[in-house]
């Protein structure tokens, strides 16, 4: 892929790139299905709780500050024990996305089971918003083979759960689904374009494994940078994943406005929720380019037909 013109543009109103602010609003609900060793720990578990306490609020002042939307995702289970918070993220303007319902590991669950805590997850969120999610993420592991199907039925318009490009792409439809049926819209992660890589940090039971220092906040301040200089140079969508407990002390909230003032001063960057990139994408194209690697791999997550009784 090589950089765009300086006035070729793909995205709306001749904007040269799509920049997205996503949040997991997680709790203590993602730690303790990466450790379970951290149960009835309160100790560590108060790190990650620092979120609903602190990191919500100074996300939300930071982006009223700044007059951006977000998207937002919640697991149900966290939704009804922060329901109050859930209220507020979305009359504020963000958008609430299914982030499943006990924020489970779905390397652990069958198709059903995903799909059960999908649609469950919908109904706590729509209780809650009074708006059914059109987005998704699945906090870990792989979805299975005809998940697709599952999220494109439960009304899912977008997801951002996958890797593997820097452009939206198109999910492949499950074999045997409703083809007037839009397709999935993925918006691609990276890695180094989140912060708990760089900052996720508990002395024990540890977290990370390896135990690594923490991060320099000027060299990830730096690092984002760099990938906005270039996602802006090529023309892509960069959705930054954020999450309150880890972005939201006090000394990073101030590192996250330094990044953000920063993009915010290119007048050709499309600030948008992912809902809005999603149906951008699904406007303008209808099939992903030739050769690209999800449809080369579409057998991968679309259930296989069952052989011939014997």
């Amino acid at each position: 892929m090589t950089a765009l013109p300086l006035n070729a543009s793909r995205w709306p109103a001749g904007k040269r790139m799509a920049f997205v602010i996503t949040v997991d609003f997680f709790d203590d609900a993602a730690i303790l299905v990466q450790e379970p060793r951290m149960a009835g720990r309160e100790k560590s578990l108060s790190v990650w709780q620092y979120g609903a306490k602190r990191g919500v609020d100074r996300l939300l002042g930071l982006f009223d500050e700044l007059g951006v939307k977000s998207s937002w995702f919640v697991p149900g289970t966290v939704a009804r024990a922060h329901a109050d918070l859930v209220v507020r993220i979305h009359r504020a303007g963000h958008e609430i996305g299914n982030a499943s319902f006990g924020c489970e590991n779905f390397d652990t669950l069958t198709l059903a089971q995903q799909g059960e805590s999908l649609v469950t997850a919908q109904g706590v969120l729509a209780e809650i918003t009074g708006e059914r999610p059109t987005g998704f993420r699945s906090p870990f592991g792989n979805w299975a083979p005809g998940f697709t199907q599952h999220l494109r039925d439960a009304g899912i318009d977008w997801s951002s759960s996958w890797r593997g490009d820097d452009l939206p792409y198109f999910h492949p439809a499950a074999i045997g689904a409703d083809m007037s049926t839009a397709p999935l819209v993925e918006l691609p992660l990276h890695y180094e374009l989140e912060d708990e890589p760089y900052f996720s940090f508990n002395l024990f039971p540890p977290v990370p494994v390896g135990q690594p220092r923490i991060a320099s906040y000027r060299e990830v301040l730096g690092n984002w940078r760099q990938d906005f200089a270039g996602f802006r140079r090529f023309g892509l969508c960069m959705p930054l994943r954020l999450h309150p407990e880890i972005i939201g002390t006090a000394g990073r909230i101030d590192m996250l406005r330094e990044f953000l003032a920063g993009v915010l001063a290119h007048p050709d960057v499309w600030v948008a929720t992912g809902r809005e990139v999603g149906a951008w994408w699904r406007s303008q194209r209808s099939a992903n380019e030739p050769a690209h690697p999800v449809d080369i791999l579409s057998p991968l997550h679309q259930p296989f037909p069952l052989p011939p009784a014997a």
